[in-house]
């Protein structure tokens, strides 16, 4: 009997190069108009037709999901490498500020990324979850080192995190960094006021 193996072709080099502008088009109408700009501006920034942009990228959260894969992997490495130290109220503070600047890329990307929390179906979905899991060990592990007050919750946090990522967008990253850190003062024992 012959045994047959499968063979994983590589895309054609003219997909590839496709591809790779349909990135960077997307990156720079993203970063002009937000996240929710119109995907007939990336193809067109491109070169390619609108077609040959939704063979690529079925969807636009496919299409901010490639975009965001590098950012969102170094920040997940960030969280793993906090986590494998002691979790303080400072510990939570750079995961906070992390997160929010992540969220705050293109105009809109928050909403899209709250969005896609609670649907299975978005190519955001696995991000989204792995994102919020960090973040809801270094809260409990925080709150068990009675680094937080003891009603702070993972929910506070992901609020305040929504909350600084539209600051971020809508009054500047100086405004969102103040309301980190009043939020966060809140949040803390008051064994670690500094």
């Amino acid at each position: 009997m012959e045994e047959t193996t499968s063979r994983v072709r590589r895309p054609r080099a003219d997909a590839r190069r496709n591809r790779e502008r349909l990135l960077a088009a997307a990156d720079e109408i993203f970063r002009a108009g937000g996240a929710d700009a119109p995907l007939e501006h990336v193809a067109r920034l491109a070169g390619v037709g609108v077609g040959t942009l939704y063979g690529h990228f079925p969807t636009r959260r496919a299409l901010i999901a490639a975009l965001l894969a590098e950012r969102s992997e170094d920040l997940f490495e960030y969280g793993d490498r906090l986590l494998d130290g002691p979790v303080t109220a400072d510990t939570v503070s750079e995961w906070v500020r992390a997160v929010v600047e992540h969220a705050a890329t293109y105009r809109g990307l928050a909403a899209v990324l709250v969005d896609s929390m609670d649907d299975d179906r978005s190519e955001l979905h696995a991000s989204c979850l792995r994102m919020n899991g960090i973040g809801e060990e270094l809260v409990d592990r925080a709150g068990r080192s009675v680094a937080l007050r003891p009603d702070a919750t993972t929910n506070d946090v992901f609020t305040l995190i929504n909350a600084a990522a539209w600051t971020r967008e809508h009054a500047g990253p100086d405004q969102a960094d103040r309301l980190i850190a009043l939020a966060l003062n809140g949040l803390r024992a008051s064994t670690d006021l500094a």
